[in-house]
């Protein structure tokens, strides 16, 4: 039977909500915000509060794996005034945070000892500044000091009232955090993992690849830049299907065999037809269900994309993604 409810918002929850393997030795008891099951997401500006139980919302924090790269999680914790903050806070380098991360294959992005001094959020404008102590400039690395930018801006901007994000260290904006990431001007959420000179491409797209190991397993958003006059649908799915570089640590959920044989968007929905070599044996379901998840990320980067339905030799099929891809205690 054909299938036509694979909305788009349901990506953002069913297929952003990803196939992870974080582990199962969390610590409930350390922190308030990492007492619950961890979920990977797709990372738009999408509106993504989605209330299950009264006064709890679920929440992205950003965190880096072992290899450098941004990963989304989604968090659902209590309502509260302040729950911008309170996520921030939740990302501060701790005993007790690295205890709760231990098992999962990611690490904090914000400096041990860092204290947020204020934060307020304009209404109008969607800017958000936020006042951290010196602490915050205590990163090792260029790559570390960009990431926790991006990490900071990328969580905040997860709040649909939040466009921007103005970075301040003790009451002031400075030139740049510490070696060379500007932050004397507001930033807005882009460029996430980046893989490429972006002066060697005409645009750019969003491309979710895996990553970790096959016990800690999560989509990663990479940003790449391409010789498309704009960016477009079919571009991402060409670089999806194509994998990832060699060198980035990074692989794909679609095998060998299977090959992209167009897409076409027709009032909202995008038509992705696939073709299947006969050499591909495909054991069960879950097969399919992967790689819809890593089509219904990458898609879920273009706004004009509201459905999507995948055709297997310009048949639709019909496949069974679970809401929750990862559970753990």
């Amino acid at each position: 039977m054909i299938n036509r409810r694979f909305l788009i918002i349901g990506l953002v929850i069913i297929l952003g909500i990803t196939l992870v393997k974080l582990g199962t030795n969390l610590n409930k008891e350390d922190m308030a915000l990492l007492d619950e099951d961890i979920e990977l997401i797709v990372s738009d500006e999408q509106d993504i509060e989605i209330v299950e139980e009264e006064g709890m919302r679920k929440t992205v924090l950003y965190f880096k794996n072992a290899e450098g790269y941004l990963v989304p999680v989604m968090k659902k914790i209590p309502w509260e005034e302040g729950i911008a903050k309170t996520t921030l806070k939740n990302m501060i380098d701790s005993t007790e945070l690295r205890d709760a991360l231990t098992g999962t294959g990611l690490q904090p992005l914000i400096p041990m000892g860092t204290e947020i001094l204020g934060m307020s959020i304009d209404p109008d404008t969607g800017l958000c500044k936020v006042d951290f102590s010196e602490e915050i400039r205590n990163v090792e690395s260029e790559e570390d000091e960009e990431n926790l930018i991006k990490g900071i801006v990328y969580t905040l901007t997860e709040f649909p009232s939040i466009e921007e994000v103005q970075i301040m260290v003790e009451g002031q904006i400075l030139p740049v955090l510490k070696d060379r990431v500007a932050i004397n001007e507001p930033i807005k959420r882009e460029n996430i993992n980046l893989m490429g000179d972006l002066d060697e491409g005409n645009s750019r797209v969003v491309v979710y690849y895996k990553g970790g190991d096959e016990y800690n397993e999560y989509y990663i958003p990479v940003t790449i830049p391409t010789m498309a006059p704009v960016a477009n649908v079919y571009t991402a799915l060409d670089l999806l299907f194509e994998g990832p570089p060699a060198d980035s640590g990074l692989r794909t959920d679609i095998p060998e065999g299977i090959s992209l044989q167009g897409v076409e968007i027709k009032e909202g929905t995008a038509f992705v037809d696939i073709n299947i070599d006969d050499t591909v044996e495909l054991a069960d379901d879950r097969v399919l269900d992967h790689i819809m998840k890593n089509i219904g990320l990458t898609l879920s980067e273009f706004e004009e994309i509201e459905t999507v339905e995948l055709l297997v030799d310009d048949t639709i099929v019909n496949t069974s993604v679970p809401v929750f891809a990862n559970d753990f205690n």
